[in-house]
């Protein structure tokens, strides 16, 4: 799988569940769903779409946590198609 592939795996699957702005997930639970050899390349992929400020992360005692940038739609959307 392609890092765009992928990133537009974690973006449309963040938008299914409704991760936009405040509610939040685990990034482990990104990895779920995909064949065992590529869940690896997940955390980069992730860090990917947090530079470009797509995701925001939040920090949290137990782990980091992600969500949508509700402010990056057109961007979203892009990966949406």
């Amino acid at each position: 799988m392609e890092k765009e592939q992928l990133k537009g795996f974690i973006v449309k699957k963040l938008f299914q569940h409704g991760y936009i702005g405040g509610r939040h997930t685990d990034i482990e639970n990104l990895k779920k769903g995909l064949p065992g050899h590529i869940k690896g390349d997940v955390k980069e992929a992730t860090q990917e779409l947090i530079k470009e400020e797509i995701l925001i992360p939040k920090p949290t005692s137990y782990g980091l946590h992600i969500s949508l940038n509700q402010r990056k739609r057109e961007e979203i959307d892009k990966y949406l198609m």
